[in-house]
């Protein structure tokens, strides 16, 4: 009798010492719900101990999407604990596991993108019940684009399923009046993507459905309601933008490149948390416009999913306040194509093309986005034709071009002859500007060697296409910084005119992939790494920060003003313009280096709409007062700066 209560007891001890993991709630309304997971009865407690998140719940333990460590709660030395984790809607459920790991497992070489070891899941501890989203509660991942053709807005979303979904949409909310418009749908499988970790298990996931319509008939500058899904599936919430006029006498629009996303744990690639405030900061202009149409547009380097997929449901789950408001623009970058193989890959370039893609080689960004025209290349493999790679559109005063720096530009390709015929081809009296948009920069001066061959075929090839046909502004991402030239030709600063001696209007180059990458060039030494380079700034380089952001710009038919906000304030630190004529008012090359700041005295004297003025440089919603205090802070920032923000080694 005592020896069998003797193995009762020890029965009932092994069972309640057992972990317990459970969460909140079983079932999330839609993406960016919370679930908190709590779990109790971890014995002897270690900080290497972990949650990991797995999606499908059936993938095997080493296949989950991300991790955080239990010692992130408060408690976790108790062996009880909690996290409370925002879910994005994967269309399938998530589990949750904890691991025990140790020391003497982490193996250094078995590491992640950003080098931290990959936890071991030798020592499966325990797993929740499983986490969906409701049904019927329509698409997600909602954004538009424009067509490029008169009354039309393009939106697109994906669903769980092809059965068939629709845009319904009207002047007043709730009163669609036969207004619909039916999605065309396709996706694409495993099979499409050139390697790993694209076309594996650890980096595959189910895309989705993607569906694709156009709202056509629109009236120009009217704010239209719209709702995507169907009867039977559900409905997304009501969403609005405005529409665009083309014969507009203004252009708004927000710019950057190598943005990427954040997430709530940590996965296999880096993510970009800065991305956060950038998305942040641009919500805030685009609700001080009121009724005003902008755009975004994103040079490249878009979502860093790296072969990852779960990263672009991330990237979209985070633009989508903002793409769904307004036209959501892109072109194509390293981290979005490049492999091995690809088809273009010139012996000088071997350098510059290597396997940044992640095995994705263009696959989901050609799915997941439809841009103006039908550019397009072959891949060479059985992956479908890469798409978005070249096309331009007209808003208001401005021409806007993109091109693809990771297929063929050189002369003879198809995609010069499309850049040259359109840059001939722009109507100055209508368009009086050209904003040129591309990933890897013409000019930077950040110690980029892999692709300094490239720059030079693309001054070579190109530059004279700009200089010839008055290109206005050259916008450029892939280095993670601010930097914008002086009016520049073959590395030489032209003239600009302000002491009344002979000029010519030549572009203005800026580098602007600040928005959320963070391995950035250093261009001045730290004071613990003494030895780094020093990557002198030149005098053609005017003005150049480490600062996270993105760039405004606003122009009329007489000035164009493109304006530097910085993540850290949401303040413009940086303003050039630009008269349609070409002359740079505040972009010389005098003693204005590193902060240009507005002359006082061009403050109050602006033909510009209330918003495109006040909007524009007093910083959404500021007065003349913070104009003034502004050109102060610059002036004193300007002599007291000695460097940029502590970052990280050089990745691009």
């Amino acid at each position: 009798m005592i020896l069998l209560f003797f193995f009762v007891f020890c029965f009932l001890s092994q069972t309640q010492s057992k972990p317990i993991l459970s969460v909140s709630s079983e079932t999330l309304s839609k993406s960016g719900d919370s679930v908190l997971i709590q779990w109790s009865g971890v014995d002897s407690p270690s900080k290497l101990d972990w949650l990991g998140l797995y999606s499908p719940p059936n993938s095997t333990h080493d296949n989950f999407i991300g991790y955080k460590f239990l010692s992130s709660s408060p408690t976790w030395e108790s062996g009880s604990g909690s996290i409370s984790l925002p879910l994005t809607n994967l269309r399938s459920n998530y589990s949750f596991r904890i691991f025990r790991w140790t020391e003497s497992e982490v193996n250094k070489k078995h590491h992640d993108h950003d080098h931290n070891p990959i936890p071991g899941t030798k020592h499966f501890l325990a797993e929740s019940e499983r986490v969906g989203f409701e049904p019927g509660r329509g698409p997600e991942q909602i954004h538009l684009a424009v067509t490029g053709r008169e009354g039309e807005m393009r939106v697109m979303f994906v669903a769980e399923d092809p059965e068939e979904r629709q845009v319904r949409y009207g002047e007043k909310e709730g009163e669609w009046r036969g207004d619909v418009a039916v999605a065309r749908v396709g996706r694409y499988e495993r099979k499409d993507l050139c390697h790993a970790p694209a076309n594996e298990s650890l980096g595959w996931r189910d895309p989705g459905w993607i569906f694709d319509a156009v709202m056509s008939g629109l009236k120009g500058r009217v704010k239209y309601y719209y709702q995507v899904g169907s009867e039977s599936k559900g409905w997304s919430t009501t969403r609005s933008f405005v529409s665009w006029d083309t014969n507009s006498n203004e252009a708004i629009a927000f710019l950057f490149g190598d943005m990427g996303t954040a997430t709530p744990y940590v996965t296999f690639t880096r993510t970009q948390e800065e991305s956060i405030s950038t998305m942040k900061w641009i919500q805030r202009d685009i609700e001080a416009l009121g009724d005003n149409p902008s755009f975004v547009s994103h040079i490249g380097d878009i979502s860093y999913a790296r072969g990852y997929s779960w990263l672009w449901d991330e990237f979209f789950n985070l633009i989508e306040p903002v793409a769904s408001k307004v036209p959501y623009h892109v072109c194509i970058g390293n981290h979005e194509y490049d492999w091995l193989s690809q088809p273009w890959r010139p012996e000088w370039s071997y350098a510059t093309y290597a396997s940044d893609g992640g095995g994705e080689c263009g696959v989901p960004y050609s799915f997941r986005f439809n841009m103006p025209g039908n550019s397009s290349e072959p891949t060479g493999t059985h992956a479908p034709a890469t798409r978005n790679l070249y096309y331009s559109f007209d808003m208001g005063p401005v021409h806007f071009v993109y091109m693809s720096t990771e297929t063929n530009f050189l002369s003879g390709s198809n995609q010069y002859k499309f850049l040259k015929h359109d840059l001939e081809s722009v109507n100055r009296t209508k368009t009086p500007f050209v904003v040129f948009q591309g990933h890897r920069p013409m000019y930077t001066t950040s110690y980029e060697s892999r692709d300094a061959a490239m720059r030079e075929k693309m001054i070579e090839h190109l530059e004279p296409l700009f200089v010839k046909n008055n290109v206005t502004l050259a916008l450029w991402g892939h280095v993670h910084r601010y930097e914008r030239f002086c009016p520049l030709k073959n590395y030489t600063c032209g003239s600009v005119g302000h002491k009344g001696e002979g000029w010519e209007p030549l572009p203005v180059h800026l580098v602007i992939g600040m928005a959320g990458q963070d391995r950035q060039p250093r261009w001045e030494p730290r004071r613990d790494h003494p030895n780094d380079p020093i990557y002198p700034q030149p005098k053609r380089s005017l003005y150049r920060s480490g600062e996270f952001g993105y760039t405004r710009l606003v122009a009329n038919r007489e000035k164009l003003i493109l304006a530097f906000v910085g993540n850290h304030d949401g303040k413009a630190h940086d303003i050039v313009e630009i008269l349609a004529s070409g002359l740079v008012l505040n972009g010389d090359d005098g003693d204005s280096r590193k902060v240009c700041a507005v002359p006082k005295d061009q403050v109050v004297q602006q033909p510009f709409s209330s918003y495109v003025w006040v909007g524009s440089l007093l910083v959404l919603g500021g007065s003349i007062g913070y104009v003034l205090g502004f050109v102060s802070h610059a002036r004193k920032q300007a002599s007291s700066e000695k460097g940029w923000t502590s970052l990280k080694t050089e990745d691009t």
